[in-house]
Formats: C-alpha cells, structure tokens, sequence
C-alpha cells in the first residue's frame, strides 16, 4: 500500500476512502484542551449562559445542527448497533446538550467507522484528558464491547504544576488517558521492557562478578516440584582455612579429600528440588555461572546487563513531553513525544502494517510509523497540518509526496483552488502559504475550524538570514482569493514599510491588473549584501503559477518552520529499552 495523507473530515474520509477490515493499528488523539474549565464543557446553549465562556471551546466542539444531525444519525442508522444507540440517547439525557455531549457525539461517530475499518486482529489507543475518559469508555465500550479493553494506560504529560499559590483548590493535574482495545480474540502484542529503577538495581543487583566485573543478582535454583533428575546433591569444595569461595566438585567420592580443603554435598532446600538435571548444572558450573552463598547453596548468576528490563506496566513515567527547547519540538500546539508513538506502534503493531491516524496534527504518529517500517494513513482537517507534515517527512526521512506517498484533498488544478476558496477562504489562505512554506501569521496552528484574529495585513511570514551578523529579515506575504486591484499592492508597500520588512510577497487566486504590476515595480529592489544581487521589493504570484512550480525570489533558503531532526534507520528497535 502507498501511503497517504488526506485533507478533510476524518468522518467523511473514512467512509469514502478507507476499506473495512484493512487497518492493523489506529492511535487517535482527538483535539481537546486539558486546560480548559471542566465545568464551561457542560454549560446550557440555550442561550441563558454567557457565550464569552464557550468560546475557547467552540473551534473543536460546539453542540449545533450538525451535532444534532449526527446524533440523529446513529440513532436511526439500521447500521447502529443497538446498545450504542442506547448509550448515546442515555448520555444525552444525562449529560444534555452541550459541548461535552456534541464532543462524544462527534467522537461515536468516528470510533463506530474507525470500529469498521480496523481487522479483526487490530488494536486501537485513544488518547485524551481525565476530563472526558470516563464518558469515552463507555463509548468504546459499546463499540468494542467489554471485552475489547485491555489497557487504560496513564502518561505523565507534565511536571508538578505549582497553581496552589493561584489558590487552587485541587491538586495538580499533569497525566493524560490512554485506552488500548481490541477488536477480536487474538491481536498484534510485541513485548515490551523499560529501564529498571535505580533502586530496585541497588537492591537487587549487589553483586559484582570477579572476572568480568558485571552487576548481578543470585537467582534461586530450586523448584517445588519435581521434575526428573532434580533430587541429587551438588558436590561443592573449598579451603579449609576458607580463603576462597565455595566451587563446584564433580568427582564422585569423598574419600580421600585433597588435604587443605573441605568438601560438602549441598542438597536443595527442604521439600524442595533442584530446577535443573545435573548436566545442566554442570554447563552452568563450567560458564562460571554459579554464585555460592556462604552456606554453601549454589545460585545461578542473573547479569543486569543481559536482562531486559520491566515488562511494559501501565504507568508511563518513563517518556518525557516535549520541553519548550527540545530539539523535536516543531511547535504545534499539541505535539506528543515521538517516544510515546513508538511504543504503541512497537508494541501492537509489525512491520508492513497499516496505522492509522485520524487526527494526525503535526505528524507524530506518521514520523513514528515511518521510522518502525509500517505502512501509514493520516487524515486532518487543516491545510497547515498536512503542510508541516509534508514538510517533516522530508527533513526526517528525505521523502517527498507523489515519489513516496499520495496526499489526497489537496487543490490540485486552478478549479481546486477556486472550490476551496469558496469553501473556506481561511483554509485557502494556509493552503497557499504551504505552497511557499510561509509560516500562517494571526491564526491558530492547532485550531480545527481554521478561525484567525487580527492580522495587520500579514497573512503569511518567512524569516530569512542575509548578512555577517547573522540578524533575522523577513519577508511579509499577504493571500487574496477574491478581486484584486491595485490598492491592494499599495497597502502591502505600507505594509512592508511598517513593518521593517525586507521582501513582500502577493499571492492571489485571480490574475493581477496592469496597475497592479505597475504598483509592484514601482516599489523598487532589495539587495542582498551576501548574495549582492537583487530581489523585486514586491512580487506578484498568482495560484496557476504556484501550481506550474513557481517559487518566491528571495537570498539564500529560509527556515520558516523549525526543522525535523534527520532520522537513521531503526535497527532491532522492538528488542531495545524505552
């Protein structure tokens, strides 16, 4: 399968694009704020409650007609299994209508097609908040069945939250949600092992080899059952001035003991018996992998560094988030650590397999996938979201769409530019940006609804470097897809200047005028004092030429979204330490 990105409603694409039964591995982390007030979510829209506190919560979900037509949907739907059509009607009794409900509303939908499309063998994680896990298992449970949970997994997502000198009133809250389920009797489980703690190292690993030098700890070598040639005594020697450690003596009569050393036959502790035949003991003996207590009792030596650490648990500690200078850090809003997806996939998925994303924001899961050998889809409602992700496969891997994979959704032809314009003009705006990699000014990077505030006339930015010292330069873009006219270039010239702006560029979807070209060339040059040339102060793009392959002019590259780190291939990744 080629991989694929696709723009648009998750919903939508699902049922139009995605086969059942032909995903291995769905992670989800659907958009919602751990920030937020818990008790705004629950707020009545009949319009008695002030608007002002639902509006951070409003660009992801908003209980409306389209809520309303959806919970309709899958109560009516011959398709809706019986008990999920029960438990979405009880949690609207119960909840009523509100953002909680139009976000488990929105959240059934997807879950009953990510249900239809996942294999028999595949599993799903959902990741959220506290603030909504306990409705959402009650959803998947529905949809899974009981049977399908297996894990409710806890991901410190932060440190120590100090809001006690706020005057909160609760204790801090710094741990995410995960949920692991399971569609069918049998599913995909690589095990996995993480680094033992420092303690339990002190504790358990006291000694230390004599000829190699490795910590190890002396495992006991005697069972409870029988089980063959397991009731024999375990000749041992030693001086008798008791200078050396107990070792091993394999010849079978006591009789006539060397002088200067005593001799001992060890049996196994009371009503117990020897785990292993004699000849294994004699391997384990010859491999200097017995230890001697003083008593004499042989054990077998277990090196830490031969173990493989704790079999995976359900409280993830161990995985940092993404700190404020970390080099993995892109700055999307909502960016989780590549660690973390590369244990999921690690654990329940193989290479060759198909992993789903459907709220794929920045790339995590993709990145992690594409790393582990897996075969991948993701989906996201934002033209900004599938540009980073774009622009994060080929720094990390080198890979480029249409060579190495397919994006779906995304305007293609002059026709497809106008259809989205008309659609969403915000949309069109980041849509265009991406198309020069200019960073999106004045609107959100994480916001699902492509809602922006103020912009001053800067719709897009690229920050450039262009002499000795090293002092940052931008360059200013400004997006039209309606009328044009030359107006339009005098307040970007104004714009340019208030700005302290190098370069201003004019995207727009429909042809400029001769005044408006007149206006651009009037504006003059930059010049360049690394590459001593010139660059039109003011230049005019239009979306067919961008579509042919035409690039802004300006000195050198620029680096307007921070760049992934190169990735090496993975090598025997599923056998290392998380």
């Amino acid at each position: 399968m080629k991989n694929r990105l696709y723009y648009g409603d998750n919903l939508k694409i699902l049922q139009e694009y995605i086969k059942p039964e032909s995903v291995d591995l769905i992670y989800l982390d659907p958009p919602f704020n751990s920030n937020r007030s818990y008790n705004v979510l629950f707020k009545d829209e009949s319009g008695r409650d002030s608007e002002a506190q639902l509006t951070a919560f409003e660009d992801t979900w908003h209980w409306d007609m389209a809520a309303a037509e959806i919970y309709k949907e899958i109560v009516t739907s011959t398709s809706t299994p019986t008990n999920v059509k029960m438990m979405i009607g009880a949690l609207r009794e119960f909840i009523g209508t509100n953002p909680m409900m139009a976000y488990l509303v929105m959240m059934t939908a997807r879950l009953i097609e990510l249900h239809r499309v996942l294999k028999p063998t595949g599993s799903l994680y959902l990741h959220c908040d506290p603030t909504a896990s306990h409705y959402l298992k009650i959803v998947l449970d529905s949809i899974f069945g009981m049977q399908g949970f297996r894990n409710e997994f806890v991901w410190k997502r932060s440190s120590a939250h100090s809001d006690t000198k706020q005057g909160s009133q609760q204790a801090g809250r710094i741990h995410d949600i995960i949920f692991f389920y399971t569609k069918g009797k049998t599913w995909a489980w690589n095990p996995i092992y993480t680094k033992y703690d420092e303690s339990y190292i002190k504790q358990n690993y006291r000694h230390i080899d004599k000829t190699t030098g490795k910590k190890f700890r002396a495992d006991n070598l005697t069972a409870a059952k029988p089980g063959g040639d397991t009731s024999y005594e375990w000749r041992i020697k030693r001086k008798t001035d008791r200078t050396a450690d107990w070792e091993a003596d394999l010849t079978k009569e006591y009789s006539s003991p060397q002088e200067g050393w005593e001799y001992k036959g060890i049996p196994p502790y009371k009503k117990r018996f020897w785990a292993y035949s004699q000849d294994k003991m004699r391997e384990f003996s010859d491999k200097n992998l017995l230890y001697y207590s003083d008593s004499g009792m042989p054990n077998y030596k277990r090196y830490l560094d031969e173990m493989p650490g704790v079999p995976l648990q359900d409280l993830w500690i161990d995985i940092s988030p993404i700190s404020a200078l970390a080099a993995e850090r892109l700055g999307y809003p909502t960016q989780k650590p590549v660690a973390l997806l590369e244990r999921i996939l690690a654990a329940s998925s193989n290479e060759g397999d198909i992993v789903l994303d459907p709220f794929c924001g920045c790339g995590t899961t993709i990145h992690a996938a594409q790393k582990l050998k897996r075969s991948w889809i993701g989906i996201d409602i934002t033209h900004l979201a599938i540009a980073l992700q774009k622009y994060r496969l080929k720094d990390a891997f080198g890979i480029v769409e249409k060579e190495d994979y397919d994006v779906v959704g995304e305007p293609e032809s002059l026709a497809d530019a106008r259809q989205l314009a008309s659609d969403d003009r915000y949309q069109f705006q980041w849509w265009a940006l991406s198309l020069i990699q200019a960073q999106p000014a004045g609107g959100e990077a994480g916001s699902r609804q492509g809602k922006k505030g103020k912009d001053k006339g800067i719709d897009g930015i690229i920050t450039f470097i262009d002499d000795a010292k090293g002092k940052p330069k931008r360059l200013i873009v400004q997006v039209k897809s309606g009328k044009v006219k030359s107006g339009d270039i005098r307040d970007l010239v104004g714009t340019i200047e208030r700005e302290n702006a190098a370069i201003g560029v004019f995207i727009t979807l429909e042809n400029p005028t001769k005044d408006m070209k007149t206006e651009a060339a009037s504006a003059g040059f930059y010049h360049s004092p690394d590459w001593n040339r010139d660059y039109p102060k003011i230049q005019i793009i239009t979306i067919e030429e961008l579509l042919s392959g035409a690039a802004v002019q300006m000195p050198g590259k620029s680096q307007t979204y921070k760049k992934a780190q190169r990735e090496r291939e993975s090598i025997g990744f599923q056998k290392k330490l998380f």
